[in-house]
């Protein structure tokens, strides 16, 4: 469940107050993701009433996962600004930050959203710039970017996260060239974006960084840089973890494995890797005295269970939903075990009825049984969710404070 609170300003009273009496939105909307941001929540709306509503008219979004205080913190600091502020408090953070960014572009009403983080090292000066960008170069995302002319990191701590931060932005942009060309910092999370440019719908973020998702399944055509300095934090810590990254990680292998080839390669590759605890078992079992053959089937089932394993949080991690854990382990080991029983006989034919040597019928065999294995896979065991539940909204009527 989520719940709106919208804040007019200079407007307090009954808190049913109808859909009718929210302003209409501005120009453009800022959305702006919070967890536990309570203690920066003032100096961002004083920042943004003071560069913002002069040249641009706004409203601002605020999609909150918070456990502490900072949805009354932001309904208490709203009420001196001259714009239109709106909570959005999702009680299940789905999809992290990245979550909380698609929500908003759901929630804008605006033709230009801007997306910042809630502890201003994304200067809100900024704002009018990016979309004046925007227009001149009639671009469909314009990117703040640290790494362009102008630019500067400083705002990172320590040389630790700037050689994460550098080597998180090299890694993307090797995995994805063509999709990320023009952009310098694909690991920023300041950027304009059109509203028309945009599906909400088609992302399915994980983790924090949004931008990478947006350039990745929907990019607009034309992209556009505006330089920004990377401000210090003005209070709390940042939410960087060990956890975050390999979040980032699982992410980078859903983007990339997006398309069927891509998927099946990848599920080759996790494929090979089995072999490792297969040889292991073998060895150990026939070590103990077990004979070769049962030896070779229990082998087999420790290849079949690491390959689950990757499978699972690797490849089809946003597939999961549709069935059971234990049914997804019984039919992928069904499927695999099935891929040793169908090679032979196909072997066989490959050298009886169409002449081919043995090598080469091997070789046809394994790569003719990995396909129906992954297509197999794919479809009996990972297919994709249809929630009963999609177009149906989970928000409250909005209330004004």
């Amino acid at each position: 469940m989520s719940s709106f609170e919208s804040i007019v300003p200079g407007e307090l009273g009954d808190p049913a107050v109808r859909a009718a009496e929210v302003p209409e939105p501005g120009a453009v909307t800022v959305v702006v993701p919070t967890f536990n941001e309570s203690a920066n929540i003032r100096q961002l709306l004083w920042q943004i009433t003071e560069s913002v509503p002069a040249r641009l008219p706004c409203e601002v979004v605020f999609v909150d996962d918070s456990t502490d205080d900072t949805p009354e913190v932001i309904a208490e600091a709203a009420r001196d600004c001259p714009f239109p502020v709106t909570v959005l408090h999702r009680e299940v953070p789905e999809g992290g930050l990245g979550g909380a960014v698609v929500e908003g572009l759901k929630t804008a009403g605006s033709q230009w959203i801007v997306v910042m983080d809630g502890d201003c090292q994304h200067p809100p000066s900024l704002v009018p710039e990016l979309i004046a960008a925007g227009e001149r170069a009639n671009a469909g995302l314009v990117v703040a970017s640290r790494y362009v002319e102008g630019g500067s990191r400083a705002g990172l701590a320590g040389g630790y996260r700037i050689a994460v931060s550098r080597g998180a932005t090299w890694l993307t942009k090797a995995l994805f060239p063509r999709r990320l060309r023009g952009i310098s910092d694909p690991m920023s999370g300041f950027f304009a974006i059109r509203r028309s440019a945009v599906t909400a719908e088609v992302l399915r973020p994980l983790g924090y960084k949004i931008l990478l998702e947006l350039a990745v399944r929907s990019r607009p055509r034309q992209v556009t840089e505006v330089p920004f300095v990377f401000q210090d934090r003005f209070a709390g810590e940042s939410k960087s973890s060990a956890r975050e990254g390999l979040r980032f990680l699982r992410h980078l292998v859903g983007l990339r494995t997006a398309s069927p080839v891509a998927r099946m390669l990848v599920f080759g590759l996790i494929g090979a890797t089995g072999f490792v605890p297969n040889l292991l078992g073998l060895y150990g079992l026939t070590a103990a005295g077990v004979h070769y053959v049962p030896a070779e089937v229990l082998a087999n089932q420790l290849g079949v269970a690491w390959n689950f394993l990757l499978v699972e949080h690797l490849l089809f991690r946003d597939r999961r939903g549709h069935r059971k854990g234990w049914d997804r382990l019984g039919r992928f080991a069904l499927l695999a075990n099935a891929d040793l029983v169908l090679r032979i006989p196909l072997i066989a034919l490959f050298v009886h009825r169409f002449g081919m040597g043995a090598l080469s019928a091997t070789a046809l065999a394994l790569v003719t049984t990995f396909v129906l294995r992954f297509a197999g896979t794919e479809a009996l065991v990972y297919l994709p969710r249809h929630s009963r539940e999609s177009g149906r909204g989970s928000r409250t009527p909005r209330r004004t404070v």
